[in-house]
């Protein structure tokens, strides 16, 4: 998850709202790594989604539901909110469970 965060990042650096919805690729190359990283989600066992409720799991697992099945109806607007106020905060989030995981073995 932390990588498709990070290309996100990296894809829309130094972009403005208005640059971001003029480039296409870079709009599909972004949402798509955001959908990866819903789709990763599955991947979690409800025992440490339990364990780490400050994520919202479900959320991130219905915006990757919403891309993949109404692509033209997602609000760009949501999008960029998400590059600009969330992302960072879950990669940190998700960091720290990787490291308190590995610390713990």
């Amino acid at each position: 998850m932390i990588e498709y965060i990070n290309k996100s990042l990296k894809y829309t650096d130094k972009y403005t709202f208005e640059d971001f919805t003029k480039d296409e690729k870079t709009v599909d190359a972004t949402v798509f790594s955001i959908s990866q990283i819903g789709e990763l989600v599955k991947n979690i066992s409800q025992e440490t989604m339990k364990k780490y409720s400050n994520i919202e799991w479900n959320m991130i697992k219905g915006l990757r539901n919403r891309i993949v099945h109404d692509y033209e109806g997602i609000s760009l607007k949501n999008i960029w909110y998400i590059l600009q106020n969330d992302i960072l905060d879950l990669k940190k989030c998700l960091q720290q469970i990787i490291d308190k995981e590995n610390d713990s073995k």
